[in-house]
């Protein structure tokens, strides 16, 4: 018996294959990125690149996978390697601790790729995340707001171009609209309107929100990434 079985069941040998023989990067691990992740391994993606600079922290528990009180401190990365090769022991993971931007990021997308996540919370390194991998020729998947929703029924998956109501994926049309890329992405976001109350706004010089977030909604938000992911590797 292999622990593949039931997934092998459902896809058969020839697809089970396909997700073996496949790479995927996942930048970003925090609450949506981490679930996408670990989706992709317990499907049996044979290789991935999973990157994030962040540590465990206290306010990651509420909704972040590798957080919990005796993961604070702790590197995600460092964390999430130790937990997929628990799951499987054969994925082959190479972990990057880092927050990467400009030439380090061009010099990552330049390995080869079967798919791209983006699960990146900061506008400006997610454009350029965005506009290297669609430049480079790869797939790739991108993760909207997924803070202050609470309907995972309306959690959907589509092309940049035709997402709304959404101001992370406004902003990001805006922003790689600029840079002439206007489709060709596929992202995963939600229309529910953000209660006013849900956001608290740091009236400092780089005027940072903090959004609340549910326990279940990026988790969701993880496995629908996931889902396209694993559907469009196996055709």
């Amino acid at each position: 018996m292999s622990w593949t079985e039931r997934t092998e069941l459902l896809l058969g040998t020839e697809k089970i294959q396909k997700l073996k023989n496949s790479h995927v990067l996942v930048v970003g691990l925090g609450g949506v990125g981490a679930y996408a992740a670990e989706m992709l391994c317990r499907a049996g993606i044979g290789k991935l690149t999973i990157i994030d600079g962040d540590a465990v922290d206290e306010t990651n528990i509420n909704r972040q996978m590798p957080a919990m009180h005796s993961t604070i401190g702790l590197n995600k990365t460092d964390v999430l390697t130790t937990r997929f090769k628990d799951i499987n022991p054969d994925v082959s993971i190479m972990a990057i601790n880092e927050y990467i931007r400009d030439e380090r990021m061009i010099e990552i997308l330049e390995n080869e790729y079967d798919y791209v996540v983006d699960a990146i919370d900061t506008l400006a390194p997610k454009v350029y995340l965005i506009y290297h991998s669609v430049k480079l020729g790869h797939r790739i998947v991108s993760s909207m707001g997924a803070g202050g929703k609470m309907n995972p029924e309306l959690v959907k998956s589509s092309d940049i171009s035709k997402s709304y109501n959404c101001k992370l994926a406004r902003a990001l049309r805006k922003r790689l609209g600029k840079l002439g890329v206007r489709k060709g992405v596929k992202v995963v976001y939600s229309p529910e309107e953000v209660p006013g109350e849900a956001v608290i706004i740091d009236e400092g010089t780089n005027k940072k929100s903090t959004v609340g977030t549910i326990s279940y909604l990026p988790a969701v938000f993880g496995c629908h990434i996931a889902s396209v992911v694993i559907n469009d590797l196996i055709g």
